[in-house]
């Protein structure tokens, strides 16, 4: 019973799928009437050959199964469409009706889920119409896609859009179907509100169509379609790689890449892409960049974007006008040192040097601007020095003619930065030259030549070069300058005679009041003017010290109570630490004693220790210098009758651990009263080994004779014993010396052998073995002590 039941309502349900069939037949019929009374063009031809073709089988089928039925209906509904498409150009009428049609048959189904089983001649009916599918299905899968590419709905659109590029990977496609379909028009029109991968696939598909016809290219210049493109450039890299190449195909069009480049955005990111590691998104970006660059504005934004090479083609290449905009706007970019360095190395410097030398008054002026823009780069100022543009600066300098004068204060800017590197020392009397100029200049000039004059005297090598500017009284003509009332003049005057002082003794320049005006600059400037002190505490420094006149000025001047009043608090840079450290050592010449308690009165220790912790080490090794020539005359101010006469009530605990007396920091110069020798051994356990010599002289000086056993007690106290090993291990031949007397006076109390002796034996051992022969009797005494070497040895001599 449920068998016939399944039977017949399978039956019901084909009659119901029939019925259905044969009502959309006999409303398509006066369809086919209607199109083929009028005239058709060839593709109308064809989609009603096509619609002919589904009509007849549809009516031969309609003892198909349903599932036939279904297949039969949905391809009569496509042909109806392709039809109606074809038809776009002709005087159809009911053409509202003919669609509604359509889109009725693409969307009948029919249930199969109840059916029984098919029978022998449903599978049969069934093959057969997949032998006719498979005959027809490339034809009308294109065919079917480009309607739904125009017609579908997002789903269908997805779907046609796979199958289309499909045909289009496999070169299926023929251009005259494509050309009559409008397909370009269709997928630009539909690119905007892609998504996703979808993007990638309608790029890929309109690329082919314009490189197989370039008729095609005209529907893809669209600016909103450009625009659409030129979003895909910041998108993922399939995506960016094949929007670069479709941009560059559409790109032999000068109108398409004035549009390209006033997308906003297009060339910064073509630039990126350019830079990129895809080699052949890379390769298309920059050849686009190069098309586009034949307008002077692209290329003028290539360059705010990083990429100079059109700019530099332009400078070479291009007319006078061009070189000056494209100068011009080297001068305006915010340019960061790679910037600099990518125009020096792609050949920027030349063409504006040439421009510079050759040009008229407007060219040389946006050749200086531009040149100072990348001139504080070495390989840059390299380069200018290479193309003789210091001759030519000097030359423009030493012009009287009027219409040069607006130049010559970038030409002196320039000159400043040319004049860091060492190579212009070669360039004989480059330094006279400048100087000659200095009374001639304005205040600006004036200023970039005391800076030039500066790198060209501060160089290592540049001895002989200050020598010769000595010679030549370059002394005498920077004095005036030092009560200038420009404050960068003064600094720079003050600045390259502090660099003249520091291999020559200025006695014979510098006079009474000349003295008096370095220290009232000195006394005078603002806490933050540091530059401006350290060269004026450096000349001071680099006086003799044994002068006692100059000595004497100096204490008159009250610079040692300024020092310590505002130095504490003042900010400070290693520059100025070296200049103070240095001109503290006047004040704590050992030979003079009184010299020594005026410092003391006046703040010397405080100073001295603050400078142990500078970030310069040539002022912790002259800081430590200054402590240990105090330190030297401790011991005899400790026996004299004044200072005992001086100190407080007899007490245990005010014993000094070292000297055992009551010592005093102003009374006689006590480096443990003055807390010292804590940041003396800082500095020994630090990475840096300048400063080791001077600190080990100055812990020595607790180490005299009649102290040592007290001095090598506070040392093992503070920490210090591993410090000065590690400085036998590693120091310089002198630091390494000095450390080896003080470890022998360690080493002869038995507690401190038993402490470090297990430690210092490897370096010992190793410095007897593989260190300086110099240095031999030293170890061998230190070995001695440890008991590891008889004092008897012929190691000793």
């Amino acid at each position: 019973m449920e068998e016939f039941d399944s039977r017949s309502s399978s039956s019901s349900m084909k009659t119901e799928a029939v019925a259905e069939l044969s009502i959309l037949i006999e409303r398509i019929n006066p369809i086919l009437s209607e199109i083929r009374s009028g005239s058709m063009e060839p593709a109308l031809e064809k989609a009603i050959a096509s619609l002919e073709s589904d009509y007849e089988r549809a009516r031969a089928a309609v003892a198909s199964p349903p599932k036939h039925i279904e297949c039969l209906v949905q391809n009569l509904g496509r042909s109806l469409g392709l039809t109606l498409f074809a038809s776009r150009d002709s005087p159809l009428s009911n053409k509202e009706k003919i669609e509604a049609l359509c889109k009725e048959i693409m969307n009948v189904r029919f249930d199969s889920s109840s059916w029984a089983e098919e029978t022998e001649t449903e599978i049969e009916a069934e093959e057969i119409v997949e032998e006719i599918a498979e005959e027809e299905t490339r034809v009308l899968s294109v065919d079917e896609a480009i309607l739904e590419i125009k017609y579908g709905g997002e789903e269908e659109f997805k779907n046609a859009l796979l199958v289309l590029d499909e045909f289009v990977r496999d070169g299926m496609i023929r251009s005259e179907v494509i050309n009559d379909q409008e397909l370009p028009r269709i997928l630009c029109s539909r690119f905007r509100s892609c998504k996703g991968n979808h993007r990638f696939i309608v790029i890929r598909i309109i690329t082919y169509l314009a490189q197989h016809n370039a008729h095609h290219k005209e529907k893809m210049k669209d600016l909103e379609f450009l625009s659409a493109l030129v979003k895909s450039l910041a998108r993922d890299a399939e995506e960016q790689k094949a929007a670069v190449g479709l941009l560059l195909s559409l790109s032999d069009d000068a109108g398409v890449r004035r549009r390209i480049g006033r997308i906003r955005g297009c060339i910064v990111m073509l630039v990126a892409i350019s830079n990129a590691d895809d080699e052949e998104a890379s390769r298309d970006a920059r050849m686009l960049l190069n098309f586009m660059s034949t307008n002077t504005q692209h290329a003028l934004h290539m360059a705010e974007a990083g990429y100079f090479k059109p700019l530099i083609k332009y400078l070479k290449q291009g007319s006078e006008m061009s070189k000056v905009l494209m100068a011009s706007a080297v001068s305006r970019l915010e340019l960061t040192d790679q910037n600099k360095a990518s125009l020096g190395e792609e050949g920027a410097i030349e063409p504006l040097v040439s421009m510079f030398k050759a040009g008229n008054l407007e060219a040389k002026l946006s050749a200086l601007n531009a040149l100072e823009s990348v001139s504080n780069l070495k390989s840059n100022i390299q380069r200018l020095i290479d193309s003789g543009m210091v001759a030519a600066l000097l030359q423009l300098l030493f012009s009287v003619t009027s219409v040069l004068m607006s130049l010559r204060e970038p030409a002196s800017a320039i000159l400043a930065k040319v004049a860091r590197s060492e190579t212009i020392l070669v360039k004989h009397d480059v330094a006279q030259q400048m100087l000659s100029l200095l009374n001639l200049s304005s205040p600006i000039i004036q200023t970039h030549l005391l800076d030039a004059l500066n790198h060209i005297a501060s160089h290592p090598t540049a001895a002989r070069v200050r020598r010769k500017m000595r010679d030549n009284g370059a002394v005498h003509l920077l004095l005036p300058f030092v009560a200038e009332r420009d404050p960068r003049i003064r600094r720079g005057a003050l600045q390259l005679l502090h660099a003249l002082s520091r291999d020559a003794q200025l006695t014979e320049e510098l006079d009474h009041s000349h003295l008096h005006t370095i220290a009232t600059v000195l006394l005078s400037a603002t806490p933050s003017d540091c530059d401006e002190k350290a060269a004026a505490l450096g000349i001071l420094a680099n006086l003799p010290i044994n002068d006692k006149k100059i000595t004497d000025i100096l204490k008159h001047a009250n610079i040692l109570p300024y020092l310590a009043s505002t130095m504490s608090f003042s900010t400070s840079t290693m520059l100025l630490d070296e200049s103070i450290a240095g001109f503290l050592l006047r004040f704590t010449n050992p030979s003079d004693k009184r010299l020594q308690h005026y410092a003391a009165e006046h703040g010397v220790f405080p100073l001295l220790i603050k400078l142990l912790a500078s970030s310069s080490e040539a002022a912790r090794s002259k800081a430590a210098l200054g402590l240990s020539q105090l330190s030297q005359n401790t011991l005899i101010l400790s026996k004299s009758r004044k200072l005992k006469w001086l100190c407080m009530p007899p007490s245990v605990d005010s014993l000094c651990q070292v000297h055992d007396h009551h010592c005093t920091v102003k009374g006689n110069l006590c480096l443990v009263k003055a807390g010292a020798v804590a940041p003396l051994v800082q500095i020994l356990e630090g990475g840096e080994r300048g400063a080791d010599e001077a600190v080990l002289g100055c812990l020595s000086t607790l180490l005299q004779d009649e102290i040592w056993e007290r001095g090598c007690g506070y040392l093992v106290r503070k920490a210090g014993v591993h410090s000065i090993i590690k400085v036998a291990a590693s120091g310089s031949f002198k630091a390494q010396e000095k450390a080896l007397w003080i470890l022998e006076r360690v080493f002869r109390v038995e507690s401190h052998r038993e402490e470090y002796g297990e430690s210092a034996q490897v370096v010992l051992i190793e410095l007897a073995q593989n260190g300086d022969a110099m240095l031999a009797p030293a170890v061998a005494k230190v070995l001695a002590q440890l008991e590891l070497l008889q004092t008897q040895s012929t190691y000793f001599t």
